[in-house]
Parts: structure tokens; sequence; C-alpha cells
């Protein structure tokens, strides 16, 4: 019996709806495999400020640190909430970033899939979507702008300004290259590299980095793009793109993008994955207007908790029966509320339901770890 260790951090908003549908899948999972899961939930993000005076409390570093992988639900309160909180305390820089320092989880992978039967849910053409969306965007994770030094101030002129920097050495590109190369190597051998270095100097880093890792992986076909450019190509011809390496700031922006073509976030799961640690989360956000009237659609979750079955306990058979799972409940005509548009022909069901129905299909594929 394999045994692993997760701290679960169920967020703010809707967080702890869709996070209890993860577990539910995971209890699934569990029963049926030769595994167990020993579930640790401790406080993140907003709701662990008002209660302790951290978004990150101590003591949750600790569970953290000692569990096998982490999964996270979705942090952030509104506007006026968040005016409660202090600036640098507020959960994106008091807990996420603390996080992604903490744990080097230089690595993050958002897929976009969407297979042709739910092309509806897209906003684009069906000859756009064609034969179905699949991609995944590679986003380095711990450099650039977002982790530069940063000044708030008033200069000479009595002017305020602000100052960020952005930074890159060659060391922290090419080990997000390589992951961009591996990954790329196991899927269709096509890369596209995101950049701007007709402006931008770490962009012109980031192209030669590119160029000498590339020398490794032959057999993989790569092609530079600028950012504004990929923006427009995601929308016109989403189906030329497979695996997208970028840093930071472009990675946050176009993956919010890929999220609109395919018709939502809530259809996007994430792992950010480090040399020791990994933690996985849905790409959206906690979506306070609707908390709590069991509403939220839980695929990003649960499609979260299968990145963790296959990227930190090596169950990818199993994986890819709750992906195939997941996706079913929608050619079977099921949504919640939030993913679904008016006269779609598309039956409401709620968040629980829908966990509900992913394990009933999940019940029809084999189990993948077989008891002893």
């Amino acid at each position: 019996m394999k045994n692993y260790r997760i701290a679960l951090l169920a967020g703010d908003g809707i967080g702890p709806e869709i996070t209890e549908q993860a577990v539910k899948i995971l209890r699934f999972v569990e029963r049926r495999n030769a595994v167990s899961f020993e579930l640790m939930p401790v406080a993140f993000g907003a709701a662990a400020w008002f209660d302790t005076g951290q978004s990150f409390p101590d003591a949750s570093r600790a569970v953290c640190d000692d569990a096998d992988a982490i999964l996270k639900g979705p942090v952030g309160l509104g506007v006026e909430a968040s005016k409660k909180i202090p600036v640098d305390e507020q959960p994106e820089r008091g807990a996420i970033l603390p996080m992604r320092r903490r744990y080097d989880t230089f690595a993050n992978f958002r897929p976009a899939r969407l297979p042709a039967e739910l092309a509806h849910f897209s906003p684009l053409r069906p000859e756009v979507v064609g034969d179905g969306i699949d991609f995944v965007i590679i986003r380095e994770l711990v450099g650039g702008i977002y982790f530069g030094e940063k000044e708030l101030g008033v200069n000479a002129k009595g002017l305020r300004y602000a100052r960020e920097t952005l930074d890159y050495d060659e060391f922290q590109i090419e080990r997000i290259a390589r992951v961009g190369f591996e990954t790329a190597q196991a899927r269709k051998k096509k890369l596209h590299s995101i950049h701007k270095s007709n402006v931008m100097k770490s962009s012109v880093l980031w192209r030669e980095v590119i160029g000498e890792v590339a020398r490794d992986f032959p057999e993989v076909e790569v092609e530079e793009v600028l950012v504004d450019a990929a923006a427009t190509y995601l929308c016109l011809n989403p189906g030329q793109f497979d695996v997208l390496v970028m840093e930071n700031l472009f990675g946050d922006i176009l993956s919010d993008q890929a999220g609109g073509i395919i018709g939502s976030l809530g259809l996007m799961p994430s792992a950010c994955i480090g040399p020791d640690k990994a933690y996985y989360e849905p790409s959206h956000g906690s979506a306070p207007d609707i908390a709590g009237k069991n509403i939220a659609n839980p695929y990003s979750m649960i499609g979260s908790a299968a990145m963790m079955l296959e990227m930190s306990f090596g169950m990818k058979e199993e994986a890819d029966n709750l992906w195939r799972a997941m996706q079913s409940v929608f050619a079977d005509g099921y949504s919640t509320p939030d993913l679904s548009r008016p006269h779609a022909g598309i039956t409401m069901v709620s968040t629980d339901e829908f966990g509900d129905r992913v394990i009933a299909a999940l019940k029809n594929a084999e189990p993948t770890v077989k008891q002893t």
C-alpha cells in the first residue's frame, strides 16, 4: 500500500466547495486502488489572514513542508473585502508568491483541453476549434517582474511613481526551457517560444538560451513568436499550438486568454512544480459572488487533483481515467450554471452533483494500482 501526505488548502470564496469535490474524488480513487491519501487541511489565503493575521500562517507552512504534495483552492476576496487586509498580506502577495518562493515551484503547467464534442463551450467559431483544442502553456513561475524589486515613492518633481524590475538569469531560463523541451519531446515534438525580443532585453537573453537548449533536443521543432502575435494566433488558429514556453508575466496573461478560448478559466487546472515540492491549483479565482450557492464547477479543481495523481504520484492511467470521466459528464449534456450559456440545451446540475457524476463515470474505468 502506497501512502501519500497531501496538504489541503481550501482557500477562499468557492474554494471550500470545489475542494470538497476533489476530496470526494480522491477518496474514491483511494478505495479502488492500492493507495492511501492522508489529507491535512490547513488555512491559507484571506480567510487565514482574518483568523490568524497571516495569509500563509506558520502552522500551514509546517504542514506543507511535510507534505508529499499540496492541493490548493483559489484565494482572494472582492475589492472591498480585500481592502481590509494590509496590501502586503493580501493573498497574492502574502500567500501565493511566498509559497512559490519557498518551494521554488518554477515550472507552471496550464493545459488547455477542449475536445471537439465540447466545442460549444468555446466562443470561437466551430471551424476555428476544428478537431478540438489541446495545448499546454509552460510558464516560468518564480522569476521576472513579479519577483523583482518594487518601489513606490515621490520623485524630485513631486510626482508619484512606481518602479518594478524584471530580472532573469540564464539558469532560470535554461531550467524552464528544458521542462518545455522535455514536454514537447513527449507530445508532438513542437515548441513555441514566446518572447518580446524586439523591445525587451530579457527576451533577447531568453532567445539565446532557448537556442542553446534546443541543440539537446534535435527532434523538437522550435518556432519563435512575439507575445502579442501569439495572443492573436491563439484566437485565430489555436490548433497550431502544442507546447508554449514563456516567462512569468507573459504566461500569466496568455494562460488566462487560453481559458477564454476554451470557454472559461473554470476549465483550466494547473500544476506548479519545483525541484522537491509541487502544488496544484485551479487557474481561476475564488468567485466570491457565487460562493456558497453550490453552482461553481469543480472541473478545474478536480483536474488539478488529476495532475497531482500523475505528476507527483505516478498514477498517469488513473489521471487519464479521471480526465475522461470529467469530459464525459459534459459530453452527456450536464454542466453547472456558472459555465453554461442560456438556451445551450444543457442540463444544469449543482457542484455536488457534478462531482457525483464524475465518480459514476469513473466507476466504469479499471483501477490502475491493483490491490495486492
